[in-house]
């Protein structure tokens, strides 16, 4: 017998059993690893990437919740690195690029229709902004409005501003089959350049997504007595527009501003800066900029109920513009990005703060967001309306001037508001 049992132990070992013992310590491994993982906090969807190499099959993937192609979706902890650790994307493979045209959206300006206006080419609408540390959500624009069900979505700011805002409501639209029955304009006013707000209600969601005109945020007032003659009016760096009662109690409230603050707009509109009571003719556009900036922080967090509204400040949107002599801009023959960023300089916007609020303590960061799309946005030189702004038979055919500040739509709007979609589904989905 024991002879016989020797016998049996020595039986050589196939290959067959070779390859499955290998099979049994590979995933031993991968279990322990968990395990370790899991007990330390790491977490599994921590090491995906890694299980990924050592496991390699010709099956689908399988789906973790919160993780896509083995990187996590965008959230709370990403909300300063997915606006400045990224890339341009050009999408010539899922071809999910643009959201929408803009010949079926009839919520967007002249201006802003390039391809309608005669520009020869799109590659400015197939670009998508790609984080490096986390992956955004894919826009869904049914989920969009479900999530926003019975909400206000209201945008302040510059016409940069209504740009943003008549891209999300191309965006949101894009879901609506009857979007020209279901979405309308509350007071019945048109789609323009306007001095007011326009207020579009989505009849299926009672959803209202609003637009207040609103380019220094802060109050325009009139010449103060016994100014100087030059002085035509003021802003008051520490009063709110006058209508910021109106934008209290909606759930996402975004802000912009910036355009307006530049030295040449300031002495055509002969309009000088405020404190108090105090008339400061010699205060610079930065220092006016910051201490108005200073007064929406102390608004939002003074008036905003942090618990019920996300309150998003979107950063400075780079012009691509010379000075006079160059018909306003210098980006009319530009078709692709600025994809190496060590070329992006911002110094060529003085002023333009984008870490206006960088100084901001967690308990303020918790009260208003920050978008800080400016480097990212400095990149897309080639996405401006340039001479596509006006319809094709009003284009004179020498010397027409080119609008380098605003954007095409479909184009880079839409993937602020991919960012602001992230942010949304963050706080309330």
């Amino acid at each position: 017998m024991e002879m016989a049992s020797a016998r049996r132990r020595a039986r050589p070992v196939s290959g067959d059993h070779v390859v499955l013992l290998s099979a049994c310590v590979v995933l031993i491994s991968v279990t322990l690893l968990l395990a370790a993982a899991v007990s330390s906090g790491f977490g599994a969807a921590g090491l995906a990437g890694e299980i990924k190499v050592v496991v390699r099959t010709t099956s689908a993937p399988a789906v973790i919740e919160g993780v896509d192609g083995g990187r996590r979706y965008c959230g709370e902890d990403d909300r300063d690195s997915m606006f400045v650790d990224g890339e341009w994307v050009r999408d010539d493979a899922e071809l999910r690029y643009p959201l929408y045209h803009s010949r079926d959206c009839p919520f967007i300006d002249v201006g802003f229709r390039c391809g309608e206006n005669g520009r020869p080419d799109d590659g400015y609408a197939r670009w998508t902004w790609r984080p490096r540390q986390c992956t955004l959500p894919r826009f869904d624009a049914k989920k969009l409005l479900e999530v926003l069900r019975n909400r206000r979505l209201v945008f302040v700011g510059d016409s940069i501003g209504r740009n943003q805002w008549e891209s999300m409501l191309c965006m949101l639209s894009s879901a609506v089959p009857d979007a020209e029955a279901s979405v309308r304009e509350e007071n019945g006013s048109p789609i323009t350049k306007h001095k007011g707000y326009l207020s579009f209600r989505f009849l299926h969601h009672n959803l209202t997504v609003e637009h207040y005109r609103s380019p220094y945020l802060v109050r325009r007032g009139s010449r103060p007595r016994r100014a100087p003659r030059h002085v035509r009016s003021v802003l008051q760096l520490g009063a709110m527009d006058a209508r910021a009662p109106l934008w209290k109690g909606t759930d996402v409230l975004v802000f912009n501003s910036g355009h307006w603050w530049n030295q040449d707009r300031f002495q055509q509109l002969q309009c000088y800066f405020q404190e108090g009571k105090k008339l400061r003719l010699d205060m610079s556009v930065e220092a006016a900029y910051q201490r108005a900036m200073d007064t929406v922080h102390q608004w939002v967090q003074n008036e905003v109920d942090g618990s019920k509204t996300l309150a998003v400040f979107r950063t400075y949107s780079p012009a691509h513009t010379r000075h006079a002599g160059t018909n306003g801009g210098s980006c009319a023959m530009e078709t692709l990005p600025e994809l190496n960023r060590t070329r992006i300089s911002l110094d060529r916007w003085p002023g333009m703060l984008q870490s206006v609020f960088g100084g901001l303590d967690s308990e303020a960061a918790s009260e208003l967001r920050v978008m800080n799309v400016t480097l990212m946005t400095a990149q897309r030189r080639d996405g401006h309306p340039a001479v596509y702004n006006v319809q094709p038979s009003a284009r004179v055919p020498v010397g027409q001037r080119a609008d380098c500040s605003h954007w095409c739509l479909p184009g880079v709007p839409d993937a602020w508001n991919e960012l602001l979609y992230a942010m949304i589904l963050t706080r309330y989905a």
